[in-house]
């Protein structure tokens, strides 16, 4: 992506972050907000023993149990309730599951949030993790839209990165309700691209399926970003949409800076399913973009107001932020959903801070 773009869309996405956190926090220190939900919705429900907890394809993987487990272990001994854990194959089976109420909490994407509150204005966010700060200042991930190592120079112009070639190719998303795998990386190909003569009606529609006189030649979903990627290594896509912490447990740097383009990764020799047949196989970073983190979400029709004081209590507990299992240090050989550099940690969060999300769906 072209650096003056990149840096407009940075930061443009990190100055609306900013404007809702501090209005977050503004209202937070008055003890209003135009986004607390119903009293009398919660006042209604009368809660169960058992929780359930349902998961995206990217973190219902065995091994991501462990981590699940500690999560639910952390919950257990805040609430008493026993907690259950439902996986998924499927991005909207998981929004279907918390809408409908046959689950009561989920850690899904911002995207998947949003779809799910449109639904059901009940669906609302407990906690996002922190950034190393320990604060949502640099609450962010990272949407990588990557290529096969031997491929980058179609990509390049002179010393700098460009998608300028990335019409005409077979392209891999996650999921139409992913954050970092659709709605991010396909409104930044939209920006780039509409500022051209013969792309200045390009819209994220256009980019859902491929074929003749379609901006892609082929469209592919991968499912979950482990399955995006694969969908490169194997050779099936030419471009992928991914994030760094989604497949951050089955590879390792190899040259160039984190997060940047022109950075080449390699699936680690002792990869987990489904990379257990990669090993060693390269990609190259060609542009990324900060996402803001995904939430843990609850859905009020069945949870009550006081036992949700109690889940943010436990999400951002000293003992939840301390526990190696749920935010695992970097030098660990654990696998886990969350790393821990600084001061990481999980912190309360409003609806109103994935605004900067709900502007790239208009």
């Amino acid at each position: 992506m072209k650096k003056a773009f990149l840096l407009l869309f940075t930061i443009t996405l990190i100055a609306i972050m900013a404007a809702c956190n501090s209005s977050s926090n503004t209202e937070s220190s008055s003890g209003s907000t135009t986004e607390e939900p119903k009293t009398e919705t919660k006042a209604a429900v009368e809660d169960k023993d058992t929780l359930t907890i349902v998961w995206y394809p990217n973190e219902s993987g065995a091994d991501l149990k462990d981590a699940r487990d500690e999560i639910a272990a952390e919950i257990e001994k805040a609430t008493g309730k026993e907690v259950k854990h439902q996986t998924t194959t499927d991005y909207l089976i998981a929004i279907e599951t918390l809408v409908n109420g046959n689950a009561d909490l989920a850690f899904m994407g911002a995207q998947g949030y949003i779809e799910a509150n449109i639904k059901n204005n009940n669906i609302q966010p407990l906690v996002v993790p922190s950034g190393a700060s320990g604060t949502l200042d640099d609450a962010v991930y990272y949407s990588w839209l990557s290529v096969k190592k031997g491929n980058e120079e179609e990509y390049m112009s002179g010393s700098d990165f460009t998608i300028d070639n990335i019409v005409g190719k077979r392209f891999s998303f996650v999921s139409n309700s992913s954050t970092s795998g659709f709605r991010v990386p396909s409104a930044g190909i939209v920006s780039h691209f509409s500022q051209m003569e013969e792309h200045k009606d390009l819209t994220p529609d256009d980019l859902l399926e491929g074929g003749t006189n379609n901006f892609f030649s082929e469209v592919l979903y991968g499912g979950s970003h482990q399955g995006t990627l694969v969908n490169l290594l194997a050779d099936r896509a030419d471009i992928v949409s991914i994030c760094d912490s989604c497949v951050n447990n089955y590879i390792e740097l190899v040259s160039g800076e984190e997060n940047r383009a022109g950075s080449v990764y390699r699936v680690l020799d002792d990869a987990t399913e489904p990379f257990n047949t990669m090993p060693g196989e390269e990609f190259v970073l060609i542009s990324v973009t900060p996402v803001l983190n995904a939430p843990f979400v609850v859905n009020q029709d069945n949870v009550s107001a006081e036992l949700i004081e109690q889940l943010v209590s436990a999400f951002t507990s000293d003992d939840m932020a301390n526990n190696e299992k749920v935010f695992v240090p970097k030098d660990s050989e654990l696998k886990g959903l969350f790393s821990k550099s600084a001061d990481e940690r999980f912190v309360k969060v409003e609806d109103a801070w994935f605004d900067p999300i709900r502007e790239l769906s208009k």
